[in-house]
């Protein structure tokens, strides 16, 4: 990397370094190469604010505006989870199918990792039958009671609980439609956050240069392909959870 390029990343970060909020840290958000947007020629007008310059004909985001926008994220994510709202993720990219799964699981939130079921949101009635079939085929399954099918009966069973696992797996515990959607590409998922927004769901979202921020109330400009940079503002997400996540005794007091 050349002199000139670092200066032009680190020119005027070293008030933005000093604060400690989320413990977010502009040399390794650069490592985790949260800054690299996409060619210029593909750049979305609205996203014009959030680039600092331009390398090989890649636009460069700005880590200082990236940071105060994360922050604004993980302040309100820390609200919603603080007050036992719901949260779910998606992120149906191959590259980070993986650690959607691991951060949902880990912080025990819904999530979507593989495709977008249209409907999702706005027919969740329709959705919820299927998933409470899949939840009974489960018990069945679990309790034995699938062993009085032929084999050949018990293999289709099994290949069809597989199936609904894929598609309702990150979400079979969600009983209602969620408070706030994190969508981790905009472009790929842009169906869940048409939904959300028609069913009045929050939107959290990765703004890479090429995407429209303003279809989420908060964003992160940040790069939406690497996995280096998803698993980065993923792993921030998951401290907040798992520092703001309110036990049941909680929950049943202010009930």
């Amino acid at each position: 990397m050349s002199s000139v390029f670092k200066y032009d990343i680190y020119n005027n970060m070293a008030e933005v370094k000093k604060k400690e909020n989320f413990n977010l840290d502009l040399d390794e958000m650069m490592k985790a190469g949260l800054h690299f947007g996409h060619r210029s020629s593909r750049t979305h007008p609205k996203m014009k604010p959030y680039i600092q310059s331009v390398r090989n004909t890649i636009h460069i985001i700005s880590l200082e505006k990236t940071a105060e926008k994360l922050e604004e994220v993980l302040k309100f994510i820390k609200e919603i989870i603080s007050e036992g709202k719901t949260l779910l993720l998606v992120g149906t990219k191959i590259q980070v199918k993986e650690l959607v799964k691991e951060t949902g699981e880990s912080c025990g939130l819904s999530y979507v990792s593989e495709r977008w079921l249209g409907g999702t949101f706005t027919n969740f009635g329709i959705i919820r039958k299927r998933i409470e079939y899949f939840k009974d085929l489960e018990r069945k399954r679990d309790s034995g009671g699938l062993e009085k099918y032929t084999k050949k009966e018990r293999a289709k069973i099994e290949k069809k609980i597989r199936g609904l696992e894929r598609k309702f797996g990150g979400i079979k515990n969600l009983e209602k439609l969620p408070d706030v959607i994190f969508v981790l590409e905009m472009k790929k998922d842009e169906l869940a956050i048409k939904e959300a927004r028609k069913m009045g769901i929050k939107v959290i979202s990765i703004s890479d240069t090429n995407c429209d921020p303003s279809l989420a109330d908060y964003f992160i400009p940040a790069n939406d392909d690497a996995v280096s940079s998803v698993k980065y503002i993923l792993e921030k997400v998951k401290e907040v959870v798992h520092k703001n996540k309110p036990r049941k005794t909680d929950l049943k007091e202010k009930d």
